[in-house]
Parts: C-alpha cells; structure tokens; sequence
C-alpha cells in the first residue's frame, strides 16, 4: 500500500508548484498540497497495460481535437497540487503548455501497482473529483478490472467491468477501450 508518509520528502518547507517545475533530479514527483511525494518506477506489466490504452486511445483521436499523453506527463489540479497519471485525455487545447496540462483533464487513468493503490483510488480520486475530472478510470491488472467513474453533477457515478472485452468512455462516445488486448500483456510477462 503507498504509505504517504513513506513516500514524503523530508522537507523543510512547503513545496510550490514552481518549486515543482524546477525538480530536475531524475526522479518522478507528484505535489500534494505542497507536500513531494517520490514516485517509484512502474512494473513491466503496467507498461504494457499503459501502452496499449493509451495506442487504442491515440489511433482513435488522430486528427480530432483531443489529445492523448501517457504518463509522465504534470497535471497540475490546483495552486500546489501537480499529479502525473498514467494516461490523460485532454479536449482543450488552452489547458496545455510545455509543462503539461493546467486543470482538469477529460479522462483520467491510473493503473494500479500494490504500492499506490490505496493512493490512486482514494487520494487522487477525491482530488480529480474536486477537480472536475469529467472521467477517472481505475484499472487493476491484479483482478482484470476496471472501474469507471463518470462525473455527474458534483459527484462521480461508478460503473465496474470485470471480464469485459469492450470498455465505452464516456467523454468519447465513438470510442470502446478493448481491455482484454491490454490485459493479455498479464500473461506474456507472469
């Protein structure tokens, strides 16, 4: 379980986002209300997974105006809050500069490892959801499940697949993530 006490910097201050766009160690950091976190490198298996959303996503939205950027890649939420998701969709062109994107992507996927999935799935869900985050999918590659909460209204509604080959995304109606061509990269590196 990602533990944020562990993973925390020993600081002595409080870290802004300018602070955060500086960073140039080599190491990956997220910014959590002026708090750095070290993000560890992902498994194999979540890059593949990661690689195969995110080729279903970029051959879909070649030449409309969404854009698709795996991670690492900064989305910062708000004044010192800068995470850095697996994969991001973002509609508007305005929301992104070279430092990535600023405010809420259109879709959000976190893919989970046993280190972050507490983090992914109750941190960052409450700040995407405060957000705005019209779309935050949680995809865990240990039980071949996805979960999919849309935003309506203020709050996200959940809808859960499980031994689903085609998954919609709602803020891309014409498009259908098949999930089982992700997943079979589980059995290529177990």
């Amino acid at each position: 379980m990602f533990d944020l006490n562990t993973n925390a910097i020993k600081q002595e201050k409080y870290y802004t986002y300018e602070d955060w766009l500086v960073i140039d160690d080599g190491n990956r950091y997220e910014l959590l209300d002026g708090e750095l976190y070290m993000m560890s490198a992902p498994a194999t298996q979540h890059q593949a997974i990661l690689m195969e959303i995110s080729r279903q996503l970029a051959n879909f939205l070649l030449d409309k105006p969404c854009n698709v950027y795996p991670a690492p890649f900064g989305v910062h939420l708000n004044k010192d809050t800068v995470f850095q998701p697996d994969i991001v969709v973002v509609c508007d062109p305005d929301k992104i500069n070279e430092k990535g994107c600023e405010g809420a992507p259109d879709l959000v996927v976190e893919i989970l490892s046993p280190s972050t999935a507490s983090y992914d799935c109750i941190v960052k869900y409450k700040e995407y959801l405060r957000a705005g985050v019209k779309e935050y999918w949680i995809v865990d590659p240990t039980n071949e499940t996805v979960f999919v909460n849309f935003l309506k209204g203020s709050e996200y509604v959940l809808q859960t697949y499980s031994d689903a080959d085609n998954i919609p995304i709602n803020v891309l109606p014409e498009l259908a993530i098949d999930i089982k061509l992700a997943f079979k990269y589980l059995e290529k590196t177990n």
